[in-house]
């Protein structure tokens, strides 16, 4: 069941229209969600709460290691996005090859698109910020939730053998 929330562009865009046809906004959001964590979780539970629909960008597994370095990503893109899906506030997921999520924003166009409190809309990547500004999307910096990231429990498995 889930895997059938793993969707293509093409059909993201039917997916989208569908919902704007009905007045009701799709959530966009991207990441590598490589070891999903409670801070992932109360995060996409969040997005998913500023409109009716949320859609996860999985970056690829070759966009994973030319954003976090070799040993990364974890976990393969598949198996990333599976889990993503399983998730009872994802209602789509797909994944992307390219270390930007720029040209899936243009061809999508979601209504709003959320961000963790890593980052603020003035560090967005310049070309991702102006595709969201150019389709008309909304943004929102979401909080982290304090301790949790995929990094920090990687270095705990690490120094914990």
């Amino acid at each position: 069941m889930s895997r059938e929330k793993i969707q293509s562009v093409a059909d993201l865009v039917h997916f989208r229209d569908q919902l704007a046809a009905r007045g009701r906004r799709l959530v966009f959001t991207n990441g590598c969600f490589d070891l999903l964590h409670v801070g992932h979780v109360r995060y996409l539970e969040a997005a998913r709460g500023l409109g009716d629909a949320l859609l996860v960008a999985v970056n690829g597994d070759a966009s994973v290691r030319a954003l976090k370095g070799l040993s990364r990503p974890v976990n393969a893109e598949q198996d990333r996005a599976e889990v993503l899906a399983a998730l009872g506030c994802v209602e789509a997921v797909t994944i992307f090859h390219t270390e930007r999520v720029t040209d899936l924003v243009r061809a999508i166009r979601p209504h709003l698109y959320a961000k963790g409190g890593d980052y603020t809309v003035d560090s967005l990547n310049p070309e991702e910020r102006a595709a969201l500004e150019e389709v008309g999307t909304e943004i929102r910096i979401l909080p982290l939730v304090p301790g949790k990231s995929t990094t920090g429990t990687l270095v705990r498995m690490k120094e914990e053998g």
